[in-house]
C-alpha cells in the first residue's frame, strides 16, 4: 500500500507568547532526542564487536558518545516527526491547565 505524508509543522498558537512556544519546542526536541538514544543504543548493542579491530572498554564507551550525538543531530535535523507530535500534546495539555473549568488543588490535582 503506498501513501503520502505531507509533513506540517506545528504553528504556535495565537494565545501562547514565543518564548513559551520555543521552550515546548525545545523540550519536545529533546524527549525525541532521548528516544532516539535509546533506540541506536539497542540497535548498536546487538552487533557483533569481536574481531582484530573490536570490542572492549574503550569501544563500549565511544557507542554509547556515538548514539548520543547521532540521536542528537538526528533530533535537530527534523528526527522522525515525534516532537512534532510531542509539542502538539504539550499545547494541549498547557491549554487545558490554563483552562477556567478547572481549579488546581493543593497536591497538583484537578478538579472540576
Amino acid at each position: 500500500m503506498a501513501y503520502s505524508q505531507i509533513h506540517i509543522p506545528v504553528q504556535r498558537p495565537a494565545h501562547m507568547p514565543e518564548q513559551a512556544f520555543n521552550q515546548l519546542k525545545s523540550k519536545a526536541v529533546e524527549l525525541e532526542g532521548v528516544f532516539l538514544n535509546t533506540l541506536l543504543s539497542q540497535v548498536s548493542s546487538s552487533v557483533d564487536t569481536e574481531g582484530d579491530f573490536g570490542g572492549g572498554y574503550g569501544e563500549e564507551t565511544w557507542r554509547g558518545m556515538q548514539a548520543s550525538e547521532m540521536a542528537n543531530s538526528m533530533a535537530q535535523a527534523g528526527g522522525i516527526g515525534l516532537s512534532d507530535s510531542i509539542l502538539r500534546d504539550l499545547i494541549a495539555t498547557q491549554a487545558a491547565s490554563n483552562s477556567p473549568q478547572f481549579t488546581a488543588l493543593p497536591g497538583g490535582a484537578y478538579k472540576k
